[in-house]
Parts: C-alpha cells; sequence; structure tokens
C-alpha cells in the first residue's frame, strides 16, 4: 500500500487527445492525480467541477491537475466539452495505474486523489472507502498548503 513520502508509481497513459503523458515528464510541477469512477457520474461531475471552479488556486499553489478514469478518450472529450473541464483526463482502460495507486476496487475505479512533489514523492493522498463521497478544493488546498509549509496533511 502506497504511504506519504514514498515514490509515486510512475505510468503512461493516453489523454482525451490521444496524446501519451507521463507521470515523470511533470517536472517540475507539482500534479494532483484524481481517480473517478466516471465521467458524467453524479459525484465525479461534482468533484471535477469543484476543482475547475478552483483551477486559479491550483495554478497559484504550482499544482497541475489531471483526472484519470476507466472511461475512453471519446467520453472524456464529450464530459470536458459538456463541463467545460479545463485539465486533462487520461484513460486506464485496464485499471493498471489504479492498481498501482491502490484506487481499483471490487467495482472498478475508487475515487481517490493523490499529490505528487516534484521529486515524484507523495506527498498526499486520500482514497475515499466509499464512493459517494469526495475530497473537496477546499479539503485538497489545505492539505497541499500544509506539504508547502512542510507540515503533513491529515488524509
Amino acid at each position: 500500500m502506497l504511504q506519504l513520502n514514498d515514490k509515486a508509481p510512475d505510468f503512461a497513459l493516453s489523454d482525451d487527445k490521444g496524446r501519451i503523458f507521463r507521470l515523470s515528464e511533470q517536472v517540475p510541477e507539482k500534479v494532483l492525480l484524481v481517480f473517478y469512477p466516471g465521467d458524467n457520474t453524479p459525484v465525479c461531475t461534482k468533484q471535477l467541477c469543484d476543482y475547475r471552479d478552483g483551477l486559479e488556486a491550483f495554478d497559484n499553489l504550482g499544482v497541475k491537475v489531471v483526472g484519470i478514469s476507466h472511461d475512453g478518450a471519446e467520453s472524456h472529450q464529450k464530459f470536458r466539452q459538456k463541463h467545460q473541464l479545463p485539465f486533462t483526463l487520461l484513460t486506464d482502460p485496464d485499471y493498471a495505474v489504479a492498481t498501482l495507486y491502490d484506487s481499483k476496487g471490487l467495482l472498478g475505479m475508487k475515487r481517490s486523489v493523490f499529490l505528487v512533489d516534484q521529486q515524484g514523492l507523495i506527498r498526499y493522498l486520500h482514497i475515499e472507502s466509499l464512493a459517494l463521497f469526495r475530497r473537496r478544493r477546499e479539503e485538497v488546498l489545505e492539505a497541499i498548503e500544509k506539504t508547502d509549509r512542510g507540515q503533513v496533511p491529515r488524509t
């Protein structure tokens, strides 16, 4: 199981435009990996729109938001357009990356959030026990600010 300060597993997945996204190539940015069960589902839509509405705050902290689900590129494109999501959405078709990040459940993708710093270390993580719950933007931003101050955020 992944824990704080572990090296984040590197991966390469396709984005909604068919480009390859490699975690290891995102330096010098911090990356917020947002695993979510599916496009256009009620809780996922609320979560990602909440992050969209706070994108300036994430940008100000030097954090790139990246969503990951099982859905394909066409679904991601429609989801991004419908909700004007300005961040990258990645496709994990066989749940390989979700498995690496302890985010594969019995019925698919678990809802989870990981902050990976510029050195590739996990500085914040939260995996929801039930898909009905989500990390709100304020909680995630508070955790990022704590890591920037050298404090350990609650998970």
